[in-house]
């Protein structure tokens, strides 16, 4: 279930541009980044004009994208509102099973605005009671109860990699570039990055990024399991929606129990007992639901030989 709080709050410093980037070892990838970034990759963004966040529904699949592609996608405090707000609405909504998060213009999103934070001189509060208040990028301290698929393309570095750390899965492009930029300017991962990095690819690799600040690339990141699918330049996001809609088809009481039990054994579980506790417990219901239902399906032929079709 999504956290509830309120949505007072003021911004902070969570990332900074990648314009600036100087390390030559990824010179040629960020040069052909740039230019991959100046498109939109077919995307009708004339309709989006004044919206920093837009989204669309696709039968049970809905896409949440940002849409400030000038800035390569930064988040300031209007962005971080309305990603809060469509998120939230996707998981109260009965008729909506996966949303995926992407980026306008060819970038995912380069983390938060520094020209907006800029602009406010005055001392930054944030609320720091997490079931209080949202996160300075807006949904990053959500617990969703549905499936979100972050479509990665371009820049997802700083509190944009965050974002794409809260995603289930993460469908990245060839040139996509992500990494804790904000390393080299003292600011902290506040966001969840220094929470779910290390539990999606281990302490080890997650303290190699998050201590450097170094870029990663799509083939690296799926090797460490921090992508899951890596697609053809601007592609990531019909691939998303492509497995979005495999994701909506599966029976989703079933679905949903199994996601809700694999996510509290990897955060909340005190023990193995408890997580196998928390299993059964959601499993069960399940049976009478759908799977009894699925049984009688598989009896008649449906799904035989491990067809998914």
């Amino acid at each position: 279930m999504a956290l509830k709080h309120t949505r007072a709050w003021t911004p902070v410093l969570a990332a900074f541009s990648p314009t600036k980037i100087t390390g030559l070892s990824v010179k040629a990838s960020l040069v052909a980044l740039k230019s991959f970034s100046s498109t939109t990759q077919g995307e009708d963004t004339g309709k989006a004009a004044g919206q920093t966040v837009v989204s669309e529904r696709r039968g049970s699949v809905v896409t949440v994208a940002i849409n400030r592609p000038e800035v390569r996608n930064a988040v300031n405090q209007e962005t971080a509102r309305r990603l809060l707000e469509e998120l939230e609405a996707f998981d109260s909504d009965p008729d909506l099973n996966v949303a995926i998060l992407h980026g306008k213009g060819g970038n995912f999103c380069a983390g938060y605005d520094l020209k907006e934070l800029a602009n406010h001189t005055a001392s930054l509060k944030l609320e720091q009671d997490v079931t209080k208040g949202p996160g300075p990028m807006g949904p990053s301290r959500l617990e969703l109860s549905k499936p979100l698929i972050a479509a990665v393309s371009g820049f997802a570095v700083a509190g944009g990699l965050e974002l794409a750390l809260l995603a289930d899965l993460r469908v990245v492009e060839e040139s996509a570039i992500m990494g804790v930029f904000c390393r080299r300017f003292g600011v902290p991962l506040i966001d969840g990055g220094t929470v779910r990095l290390p539990r999606l690819i281990g302490l080890s690799r997650a303290l190699d990024l998050i201590l450097t600040g170094r870029p990663i690339g799509a083939q690296e990141a799926l090797a460490y399991g921090l992508a899951n699918r890596v697609v053809p330049d601007g592609q990531a996001l019909q691939a998303a929606l492509q497995l979005a809609e495999q994701l909506s088809s599966f029976p989703q009481q079933c679905l949903q129990a199994d996601r809700s039990s694999a996510i509290y054994s990897c955060y909340d579980a005190p023990s193995f007992t408890q997580a196998m506790q928390y299993e059964i417990d959601h499993g069960i219901p399940v049976i009478q639901s759908e799977a009894i239902t699925g049984a009688t399906s598989f009896t008649t032929g449906t799904g035989r030989g491990g067809k998914f079709s």
